[in-house]
């Protein structure tokens, strides 16, 4: 080839082919990836099936010459095919078809084909078989065909060329010492040669059900790349230097606990003790705070803050939403100005002047608390002096909101001794000479309300220390759950214009703000409509979305003074809405609300003294799933029991959320069923570390890649 003359524009790259790009898009970009592509299932093309032998609704493979094509143009435009191997005939129908079929399939022809055989008006056939031209003497597949997990734009053939040639290119040599991997397991390349390739006689229950040695093998490297990736994260985090925090005496909390109108459970005070001595350390804390919903986490964080305002140092709370946000707002402001501290609020709804005034505050440090959405990270707002971030409900967050808000959080101060970090704010500008270079990272709380299960947080939380609010303040009502089909809507009408009678107020939830075509639902908008009708007499409010934050603001304001006796909402008050009045709460369409999502908005009622009713109205037919998870919603009220229940029913991605970033972590291994092998995992890991570190990130970056940063967001 001529080498182009100079001064010529060099030549443009060439566009990616469609495969290309959706297996860039399948996350299929080295050699290792294709490698660990397995398939979904496989089809047998090793053997021959006489036509006469085939058994109906069976997938079978034939072969036979082509003794018949025509294109039939009665009804249906179809091609019609006959095959013929000496025996019975079958026939082959196409009713998608180009003129490419016709060549392959003319008259003569031999040809294999594969499909389920059915019985119909002409005897035996097959409707849209796979086929190919084949000889007398073309050899039989040697081993099970696999079927991998694709897309439209990527055919089959090209993935399993893709796959095969990536699986002898990946280095697969192993990395784990003699004596690491359980015992009578096959190397990683005996188990991916097998998966992809597996001959004739494998028992395709095992393969089905992964229990085959070489499925538990591939389990086994990725628990352990994953525990590995974590407890690495840990010893990460143990190596920074963030301000050692303490609480000063007669300070903001002493004087929050005496002004306090109530007085703190047992399991709060022993949460806030547990974050009180991480706070006190020169690492950054990165600790969960978990409690059932209205355990009382919001007091164990507004103490978390106010011993990081006894050291000098400022406090962000972040919430995914600016209803929850405001919530806090409320409640902190109510708790903590009285003793004379600065709160800003910041969401994007503050606008102009008013959010120039918050920016101000936060970054010359007169605001020792902010309060804010995912506002709080934008790159316009500064801090004077942040030592400890609170996320509430952290798993509604995306992974890179989570990432950002960490580096963001960074304060710049070079480390120093304890006794030098704490600086009233406003005062002394802080030292930028405060011994190692280090920077200061600020320590991080995060809360949910969703309790999780151990296994989940002995894997994807590994890395943290997990603290568990564990019982109710008093005072707090029972909940009884009920579950109606959708025909008893009358009924429930009237249970609400009981409950109104009688001075207590309702909620009503839907799960669609406007009509949708794709779901026939009852639509907020309409359930507002009728109820308004139901009771002319009351006040019936609107809360979704989509409305303005000042309409928002503005009907909660309504419903939480009782001026508004039924509230009919979309998920927006899924978290964080405290009236103790509201004792009747009914979700509409229940089975379409994830389990978790149904337990937070059962919280909104039982918050008073009176006894308080859940209604779950369903539409029939209801899935397996769905009557899993109204069942468990009837059964019991204990938020980890729900927890159980719903790892149970979904699996980790409801309690991960955004953590996985639109792809899991754990593509192999289940929590349930593989729990020996995560143990063994565990116990390995700082083995592994500590004696062969170079083999621990080698593991990690074959299995994780990328995804390592996720599990630390």
């Amino acid at each position: 080839m001529s080498e182009p003359a100079p001064g010529a524009p060099a030549p443009k790259s060439l566009p990616k082919s469609l495969p290309q790009k959706a297996m860039e898009k399948l996350g299929l970009l080295r050699d290792i990836d294709l490698a660990l592509h397995l398939p979904l299932r496989y089809e047998d093309e090793t053997r021959i099936t006489p036509i006469n032998e085939a058994h109906e609704g069976e997938p079978v493979q034939c072969e036979g010459e082509v003794t018949e094509c025509r294109v039939d143009l009665r009804g249906r435009r179809q091609l019609l095919v006959r095959l013929e191997d000496g025996g019975e005939p079958l026939l082959l129908r196409f009713i998608h078809f180009y003129p490419s079929h016709q060549k392959s399939l003319a008259v003569g022809k031999r040809v294999r084909v594969r499909g389920e055989v059915r019985h119909g008006f002409f005897g035996r056939e097959m409707v849209h078989p796979q086929f190919k031209a084949v000889h007398e003497d073309t050899p039989l597949a040697q081993a099970l065909t696999p079927v991998y997990p694709s897309s439209a734009s990527l055919p089959q053939a090209y993935l399993r060329k893709a796959v095969a040639a990536g699986l002898r290119r990946a280095d697969l040599h192993e990395l784990l010492p003699p004596g690491v991997v359980p015992a009578k397991l096959p190397t990683l390349r005996e188990a991916l040669n097998f998966l992809h390739h597996p001959p004739p006689q494998a028992q395709l229950s095992t393969l089905e059900d992964h229990s085959h040695p070489a499925w538990q093998r591939l389990k086994f490297e990725e628990l352990l790349a994953q525990q590995l990736s974590q407890q690495q994260a840990q010893r990460e985090r143990a190596l920074l230097h963030a301000p050692a925090l303490r609480a000063q005496a007669g300070g903001v909390v002493e004087r929050l606990l005496a002004a306090l109108p109530f007085s703190l459970t047992n399991a709060q005070r022993r949460v806030s003790e547990e974050i009180a001595q991480d706070l006190a350390l020169p690492q950054p804390m990165h600790r969960l705070l978990q409690g059932d919903v209205g355990s009382g986490k919001t007091v164990v964080a507004a103490l978390a803050a106010a011993v990081t305002i006894d050291s000098g140092w400022q406090c962000v709370l972040m919430a995914p939403t600016e209803i929850l946000a405001e919530q806090h707002f409320k409640k902190l402001i109510g708790w903590l100005e009285p003793l004379g501290l600065q709160i800003a609020w910041l969401t994007g709804s503050v606008k102009g002047r008013a959010r120039q005034k918050m920016l101000d505050a936060a970054a010359d440090g007169s605001a020792q608390l902010i309060i804010g959405t995912h506002a709080v990270i934008e790159d316009k707002v500064k801090f004077a002096k942040l030592g400890l971030a609170i996320i509430d409900e952290q798993h509604r967050f995306g992974v890179a909101q989570r990432l950002a808000l960490r580096k963001k959080l960074a304060t710049g101060f070079a480390a120093g001794p304890p006794q030098d970090e704490a600086r009233p704010l406003g005062g002394q500008e802080p030292q930028a000479t405060w011994g190692p270079s280090t920077p200061l990272e600020p320590h991080l709380l995060m809360m949910s309300a969703t309790p999780i299960p151990r296994t989940l947080a002995m894997t994807y939380f590994a890395d943290l220390a997990v603290s568990t609010i564990d019982e109710l303040p008093p005072g707090r009502s029972p909940i009884i759950t009920k579950v109606f089909a959708d025909g008893k809507r009358p009924n429930v009408i009237e249970k609400i214009r009981d409950e109104v009678a009688q001075g207590a107020q309702v909620y009503w939830v839907c799960p669609l703000i406007e009509e949708s075509e794709a779901l026939d639902l009852n639509n907020a908008t309409e359930t507002h409509a009728e109820l308004s009708l139901a009771l002319p007499d009351k006040t019936v409010g609107l809360l979704h979305g989509r409305m303005p934050p000042a309409e928002k603001a503005a009907v909660m304001a309504q419903f939480s003074g009782g001026e508004m006796q039924v509230l009919v909402a979309t998920t927006v008050i899924e978290v964080g809405v405290d009236v103790p009045n509201a004792s009747l709460m009914v979700i509409e369409h229940a089975e379409r609300f994830g389990l978790s999502q149904l337990h937070q908005l059962r919280g909104r009622v039982g918050r008073g003294a009176k006894a308080s009713v859940c209604v779950l109205l369903y539409t029939g037919p209801l899935s397996q799933t769905g009557k899993d998870r109204l069942r468990a919603m009837a059964e019991t009220n204990d938020g980890f029991e729900i927890a159980r229940r719903d790892l149970d029913i979904r699996g980790p991605g409801e309690f991960m959320g955004a953590r996985q970033s639109g792809a899991e972590l754990l593509r192999f291994a289940d929590l349930q069923d593989d729990a020996p092998l995560l143990q063994a995992a565990r116990r390995l890991a700082p083995l592994l570390l500590d004696q062969h570190p170079q083999a621990a990130t080698q593991q990690v970056t074959r299995w994780l890649g990328s995804k390592a940063e996720f599990l630390k967001a």
